[in-house]
């Protein structure tokens, strides 16, 4: 197998011009699949994919662990400095003293020394405890943002992480971040599809050097993409699949996105979208699309100002 090769996007951080894959795989379990995290992991890898993005609440930072030392075993891989790995502080560690010692539990269970993305998950804090998703509004308590913040940055003074992000941060809450940010946030993780194209946030990141990645780039479950009948058309007009539309379109927009599928052929399709374009009627159409938030929030009942009315 000839592994693609993916384009990359560099990072600004105060350690310097990181290169980060556009494309990366999520790799959230997916209940219906018989392929277990490891085995997709190490999938991905003999397809190109260099980007893995998970998360302490995932569940499977060990499985990712052990597909990277199985990878390096083997020789799929030359060293872990061939990988860009993403990892998520959850919740209930979302306070200043509980960062570092969070970032050391992902990175033991990794067996990894460092990781190359370490995001704040959500821009909310719970009281300390198991991962509960949904979360309880109950269980909710003050974000401290100032502090959490100044410890993301000790982390990646003490090499623990290349870099540092945030996800799910609406421009209310990157404002109210970045006049204290000493390291200012390398990446923001937010919903972006076709159905929900962000183009306020997108402009505002842009603009403060801040690159996006864009989660549920297929937005998967939601009736007017995936199944959109404006997005077959351009499928066919191309000689396409309708995830390539997608995937290419992001692409385009100068967007990094994680894909999460274990599925072998899935997987290679969704890097079978740099040699082609869209073209100006292709975008008038996508333009006219419905727009909605596919995840309205993690918790339940949802908040009202999660999202700062954006």
């Amino acid at each position: 197998m000839v592994a693609t090769r993916v384009s990359e996007v560099t990072l600004h951080s105060s350690s310097g011009r990181r290169k980060m894959p556009v494309i990366g795989l999520g790799t959230a379990p997916e209940a219906a699949s018989a392929v277990s995290p490891k085995d997709a992991v190490l999938e991905a890898m003999k397809q190109g994919y260099r980007h893995f993005d998970t998360a302490a609440a995932y569940g499977v930072e060990q499985s990712v662990g052990e597909a990277i030392a199985e990878a390096l075993k083997i020789g799929l891989i030359a060293s872990r400095d061939d990988l860009f790995i993403t990892s998520k502080l959850w919740v209930t560690d979302n306070h200043p003293h509980s960062i570092v010692t969070a970032l050391h539990n992902s990175l033991r269970t990794l067996q990894l020394e460092y990781l190359d993305l370490f995001l704040i998950h959500w821009p909310i804090a719970t009281r300390p405890g198991k991962v509960v998703y949904p979360i309880k509004v109950t269980e909710i308590v003050e974000f401290d943002m100032k502090g959490v913040w100044g410890s993301m940055e000790e982390c990646q003074r003490l090499g623990l992480t290349k870099a540092i992000g945030v996800s799910n941060f609406s421009i209310k809450k990157l404002q109210t971040l970045l006049p204290f940010a000493t390291i200012p946030p390398a990446v923001n993780q937010v919903e972006v599809n076709i159905g929900w194209q962000q183009h306020k946030l997108r402009e505002f990141c842009k603009a403060k050097g801040i690159v996006v990645t864009a989660f549920s780039p297929l937005r998967k479950g939601a009736n007017f993409v995936m199944d959109n009948d404006v997005l077959k058309e351009l499928a066919d007009t191309h000689g396409k699949t309708v995830a390539q539309i997608c995937l290419r379109w992001l692409y385009e927009q100068e967007l990094t996105f994680v894909v999460k599928s274990y599925n072998r052929e899935r997987m290679k399709k969704n890097l079978e979208i740099f040699d082609w374009s869209l073209n100006e009627n292709d975008y008038m159409k996508i333009r006219e699309i419905h727009q909605e938030r596919l995840i309205k929030g993690p918790t339940r009942p949802l908040l009202n100002d999660l999202w700062d009315d954006e």
